[in-house]
């Protein structure tokens, strides 16, 4: 790897780290800020589906934006996307008690943040125009390193000053987050001109891509139906996900914890899921999508049932254990496994399919779990949460082998 591919990497890392730090101050911290205001679990749940609903139509529409604009590319959407949150976020430093502008701006403010992280993904294609090599599993992993040590931090803050540092610490996220993008963008510039400048006195040889049919969306459906009820157990699946993501400061303040407590913990999980994503190419070389989808599966259950039966926070660390091996395979395994088995007129439908999934499961994990927390506590919200999952696993046990395996190109 020479320099200019090591500077893209980094910088690329870099950039993932800036987003999911933004993430965990306003999502993560979510709960626990809100709750300092006020406002009951109930209502914090509503927030964040109704943000996940928001951020349903905020991303086709930015993804439309990067792909007609002659002045926007992916860096600059993820850029004017940075520069909107940097507006809100000054909502949230303004305002500092329950009102209706708070919902608002709070609801924006994760829906933004949401629909960045699919154009944010979408920087390895475009970085890969330089002719430099981007591992993003690697810099992904950038993004949970990242997260981790901010989150211990944060927890630390929190405890000693209060929830009232949090949007504060948002702005300075988000300030970083828009110098890195502008960096990347110039690094990239700079990296196509040298590529420009090496291949303008050669011969390149003719391209020639099979250009591939596309399906509507019945004829989808019914070449796909195996699939479809795979999505709705991964749906089922990835209700505790949602739970563990935006009532995690419950979780363990429940067995006794505090804010401090809660960055460990998510600090934890996020430095768990660096060694999966930085060596899932070389597992996948070793193990099918299927069987690392279905070990994913079987660790989720293992998991939540563990979260479940924890009466201290130690025993909460001790439950997160088995997050090694469930959420940061689980993701890339199944991003894998709908390349592989879809044809490629139909792979973005599929890929399309499994994201309105976990949305889905979002809104619903939000509302649901908020309710529940109200009515009777985090230990019947995990009880739920390790049923359903127990639920989810075992369908895509039954179904993941089954799926059929389609050509590369569809039938006439």
């Amino acid at each position: 790897m020479n320099k200019r591919s090591l500077t893209l990497n980094l910088e690329y890392a870099g950039d993932f780290a800036a987003y999911w730090i933004y993430y965990g101050m306003v999502g993560s911290f979510c709960s626990a800020y809100l709750l300092d205001l006020n406002y009951t679990n109930s209502e914090i749940g509503l927030i964040m589906a109704l943000a996940s609903v928001v951020s349903v139509f905020l991303q086709p529409a930015l993804a439309d934006l990067s792909d007609r604009s002659k002045k926007l590319d992916q860096i600059g959407v993820a850029s004017l996307g940075t520069i909107v949150m940097l507006v809100l976020n000054v909502g949230l430093l303004i305002i500092r008690r329950k009102t209706a502008a708070l919902w608002v701006i709070y609801i924006l403010a994760l829906a933004w943040e949401l629909a960045l992280q699919p154009v944010l993904n979408s920087f390895s294609r475009k970085l890969s125009e330089s002719g430099h090599k981007i591992n993003f599993g690697i810099c992904r992993s950038g993004g949970s390193l990242g997260y981790s040590v901010l989150m211990v931090v944060m927890g630390s803050l929190t405890d000693r000053f209060g929830t009232g540092i949090i949007p504060g610490s948002g702005m300075i996220a988000l300030a970083v987050l828009l110098g890195l993008l502008i960096l990347t963008k110039k690094t990239l510039e700079r990296a196509k001109a040298e590529r420009g400048m090496m291949v303008d006195h050669e011969v390149q040889p003719e391209i020639i891509e099979e250009e591939a049919e596309e399906i509507n969306l019945i004829s989808f459906v019914k070449r796909n139906k195996l699939f479809i009820a795979l999505n709705l157990f991964i749906l089922i699946l990835y209700f505790q996900n949602a739970i563990l993501n935006n009532f995690m400061f419950q979780v363990v303040d429940g067995v006794g914890g505090d804010a401090e407590d809660l960055g460990r913990v998510l600090g934890v999980m996020a430095f768990l899921e660096i060694p999966a994503l930085f060596f899932f190419d070389k597992l996948n070389k070793r193990f099918s999508c299927t069987t690392l989808l279905k070990v994913a599966s079987v660790c989720f259950v293992i998991k939540l049932v563990l979260l479940y039966l924890a009466n201290s926070v130690t025993m909460i660390y001790v439950g997160h254990i088995f997050h090694l091996t469930s959420f940061p395979l689980f993701l890339p395994a199944i991003v894998q496994f709908v390349n592989e088995i879809m044809a490629k007129g139909e792979a973005v439908k599929g890929q399309a399919m499994y994201t309105t999934a976990i949305t889905i499961s979002s809104v619903f994990a939000s509302i649901l779990g908020g309710i529940i927390l109200d009515m009777s506590g985090p230990k019947l919200m995990l009880l739920v949460s390790a049923v359903l999952t127990a639920i989810g696993a075992l369908g895509v046990l039954m179904l993941v082998d089954k799926v059929p395996k389609h050509s590369r190109t569809l039938e006439k």
